[in-house]
């Protein structure tokens, strides 16, 4: 094995990489979940602070429960988020979220931390772009940090080390399909 990944394995790597994963299409929380299982399964403690989000009815939020080692917290109304009138409540969950986020990286107890649709919560104007480049900036040793949702702004682009952007060329959503069990949910 080389010396790096011995290093990152043993927990002393110091600051961890932004992983950015944004785009139109499908997949980027389900990205995000891979990757929080992959380290998951290798012992590592992971945390997700799910921004606009509610109710366990999510597969990947049902597994996380039922494996362990994936602490989900979610923070949302149980309403879609209206861009055009943004609700006062819509506004405080988002601002819970990223206050906990903060807690989380001041305890320093994940080695992952997803911050689930953020993108869309800056880009919905709940928070914004520069309170969370704050909060990354704001690291001194830490965990990976997963930042997901559509519309990520240039300055997270810029700032993170792997920037994923998924596209969706076709989705059987386009012709009037809905979500399936198990599938999209």
């Amino acid at each position: 094995m080389s010396k790096s990944f011995l290093v990152w394995m043993s927990g002393s790597e110091g600051l961890g990489k932004v992983h950015l994963i944004t785009g139109a299409g499908k997949g980027k929380t389900t990205a995000a979940f891979g990757m929080a299982m992959r380290s998951a399964g290798h012992g590592l403690k992971v945390c997700v602070v799910q921004f606009l989000k509610t109710g366990e009815t999510t597969g990947e939020v049902l597994y996380a429960r039922k494996a362990g080692g994936i602490e989900v917290a979610q923070f949302g109304t149980g309403w879609f988020v209206d861009p055009k009138h943004i609700a006062a409540g819509d506004r405080s969950c988002a601002r819970d979220a990223l206050r906990l986020a903060r807690d989380i990286l001041t305890k320093g107890d994940c080695k992952m931390l997803v911050l689930d649709e953020v993108n869309v919560a800056v880009s919905f104007g709940l928070i914004s772009s520069e309170e969370v480049l704050s909060l990354l900036r704001s690291r001194k040793e830490g965990p990976e940090i997963v930042l997901t949702g559509r519309n990520a702004p240039i300055e997270f682009i810029e700032y993170a080390d792997y920037v994923s952007i998924i596209e969706s060329r076709k989705n059987p959503f386009d012709d009037g399909h809905a979500a399936r069990e198990g599938i999209e949910w």
